[in-house]
């Protein structure tokens, strides 16, 4: 093998003929004018198709501006119990929040028209579909290249942690009492300082040993703040050794902070464009974000389209806009100031309905000695500061509320923070508008020929509908038709949540002051009843993970009756090695040495329990031939579960190259 490459290699004539003379990047503005309002935005390529230039879709991306905004909002609790509220300039709170895996979860569903004809339709969460087909297409290699560019970093399947019944409320006991720290309800994920937890990854000592990396870090969320949360007051030294049992460090500040390297501070990062901390006052931090959105990854359309001069599209996304509410609890612990015990979302708002794109840091502490604040904030970076009251007296607790926001543009969309009093919430100071970028080319004219011999392109791409089986009872049977009828179905993909939707039953409503009355927790999915867990800020599902540990046995999809899998899928590594594994990767997974795709069998097993049946092996006469899909099996979990089912069917259109009219 390496005596032909060393004989290939020997052969080679330096230089080839130029196929293109010029390669340009053209720009374009959406049409909503800086006011995404109305959570939508629609890009139509008008001004590229008189450029008279061959137009590259799949290298084109959106440059999406994203504002996220935090502040204190409900002051009163911290007051009546005689603290003084937390103040955001002397602790830090870099790690506070961040954003769940990809920068696309934005888009909540996409509509393209081509010359006027819909060929693109609108379906809702095809975020999900989309995480899906990164996840199992990208590679470690990717993640290092592109991963900080769009946003991309998986969750840890193992670091993940259960958190129901009641949250710690006002009025509770001191911290010698043991309390139980929660991060959050139900599935969180969203622990940012690796070696907190109460257990390490390596121990094996105590009555629960099988803990993985539970509360002990999620790597992915901790890389994606870490793409947008550069901040000019940082400073790039290491932090010195703990010099006293009370918490204090000698930390080295030579040098300065990163600011202080770069020439006119903030104005540099405006003109420039990056994404960083602009914000950072008394009870507000703000990061302003350029995200990078390829249109590849929205859709297969664009991965397929070939070079295409004269075509109008009309793009249109509906964007998730999201606002939540967080109440922290803080107990009292014999020092001057409080340590942080209990988060709780008291609600969210994603106007679309989709997946809520923000993340919140866990606030607490895992270990019972490491209560006191100045350990915390030296110790594990700094991340708490924004939840530690100070000037409570040592027998009480309390009890703060902050509201997170993000909004695509400039322009903060939280009638909360922008009404609340004493909050400044200024506008973004990057990019105010949607870009879409293009690489525009002009062909050598031999090869323009040679390009236009064949002037009509065929483009075969998939496109996705969207069905759901909601409340699947825990250790239950369920039977499902998703539709009567879909010609050239090409695959099926099912992905489970627990269910916010099954029971009405609250296993805490908190009377306590401090908290909005009513806050229901589900018995069943442990996030707030009515609302689904791929909403909630402590857990990334429906961004790649779905709920943890949901099996499904005696599973099968059935096309028009007849049984996709030959024997009734039982067990979880037949799904696992016969239907996940190699789809969508380089060579399907069968070349050891080249490979793709970030799901292995762990992942699979603890959070990312995808059920994908590949469908589309068929004669040609059969592909337009409308087939039902029914979808059959049981419930392992002991959860009552949603079921978000994908089936991806192909389309075709042909084209003329020159023109762009279709044929």
């Amino acid at each position: 093998m390496c005596d032909k490459l060393v004989f290939d290699l020997a052969q080679e004539i330096e230089g080839s003929p130029s196929v293109f003379v010029r390669k340009d990047w053209l720009n374009i503005l959406d049409n909503q004018n800086q006011n995404y309002n109305n959570n939508q935005s629609v890009i139509d390529t008008s001004q590229l198709s008189n450029s008279n230039k061959w137009m590259n879709y799949r290298e084109a991306y959106l440059s999406i501006p994203m504002l996220i905004s935090l502040g204190l909002t409900d002051q009163t609790p911290a007051l009546l119990n005689g603290g003084t509220l937390p103040n955001f300039t002397t602790s830090s709170i870099d790690y506070a929040y961040g954003l769940k895996n990809w920068f696309g979860q934005i888009i909540h569903s996409f509509t393209l028209d081509y010359n006027g004809t819909t060929i693109i339709q609108q379906t809702p969460l095809s975020n999900m579909w989309n995480s899906f087909r990164l996840i199992t297409s990208l590679s470690y290699n990717d993640l290092l290249t592109q991963g900080d560019v769009i946003g991309y970093y998986p969750d840890d399947a193992t670091s993940w942690e259960w958190c129901v019944g009641a949250p710690y409320a006002l009025g509770a006991p001191s911290v010698s009492t043991a309390p139980a720290f929660r991060s959050g309800t139900g599935v969180c994920n969203n622990t940012t300082n690796p070696g907190a937890g109460g257990s390490s990854l390596l121990s094996e000592t105590g009555a629960y040993d099988l803990t993985f990396n539970s509360a002990s870090g999620n790597v992915g969320f901790i890389k994606r703040i870490q793409n947008v949360n550069f901040s000019l007051t940082g400073i790039p030294a290491l932090p010195g050794f703990q010099t006293s049992a009370t918490g204090s460090t000698a930390v080295s500040t030579n040098g300065g902070s990163y600011g202080s390297l770069i020439s006119s501070g903030a104005t540099s990062m405006n003109l420039i464009w990056k994404s960083y901390i602009q914000t950072q006052s008394a009870l507000v931090q703000q990061t302003a974000i350029v995200a990078t959105v390829y249109l590849k990854h929205i859709h297969s359309f664009f991965n397929m389209v070939p070079l295409l001069k004269g075509v109008f599209m009309k793009m249109t996304m509906n964007l998730n806009n999201a606002t939540c509410g967080v109440y922290c609890t803080t107990v009292a612990s014999g020092t001057a100031a409080h340590s942080p015990v209990s988060l709780i979302c008291s609600s969210v708002s994603v106007p679309t309905g989709g997946v809520n794109p923000l993340m919140v840091s866990s606030p607490v502490c895992y270990s019972a000695t490491q209560v006191n604040p100045t350990v915390l904030n030296t110790q594990f970076g700094g991340s708490f500061g924004m939840f530690i009251q100070a000037g409570l007296t040592a027998s009480t607790s309390g009890s703060v509320g902050y509201t997170l926001n993000l909004s695509v543009g400039a322009f903060c969309l939280s009638q909360t923070l922008k009404s609340t009093a004493g909050l400044v919430v200024p506008d973004g100071t990057l990019s105010k508008s949607v870009y879409l970028y293009i690489p525009a080319y002009t062909f050598n004219p031999p090869f323009e020929s040679s390009y236009l011999s064949s002037p009509v392109k065929v483009i075969k791409y998939t496109d996705i509908y969207q069905y759901q089986v909601l409340a699947v009872p825990g250790g239950q049977q369920f039977n499902n038709l998703l539709t009567n009828g879909i010609a050239n179905i090409k695959s099926v993909l099912i992905l489970p949540f627990y269910s916010g939707t099954a029971s009405n039953t609250p296993v805490f409503t908190p009377a306590a002051t401090g908290y909005p009355s009513p806050i229901s927790l589900s018995s069943i999915s442990g996030f707030n009843t009515g609302v689904s867990v791929f909403q909630s800020p402590f857990d990334p599902a429906g961004t790649g993970p779905t709920s943890p540990l949901c099996f499904l046995t005696n599973f099968n999809v059935q096309v028009s009756g007849q049984n996709a899998i030959y024997n009734v899928e039982k067990y979880s590594f037949e799904q696992f090695n016969n239907q996940l594994y190699g789809q969508n990767s380089v060579n399907g997974g069968l070349t050891d040495g080249l490979t793709s795709g970030l799901i292995g069998r762990k992942e699979f097993d603890m959070e990312y329990c995808y059920y994908y049946i590949n469908v589309e092996r068929m004669l040609p006469v059969e592909e337009t031939v409308p087939k039902s899909i029914q979808i059959l099996g049981t419930n392992l979990s002991s959860r009552a579960i949603d079921l978000y089912c994908f089936i991806e069917y192909g389309m075709e259109i042909k084209i003329d190259a020159l023109t762009g009219a279709r044929v």
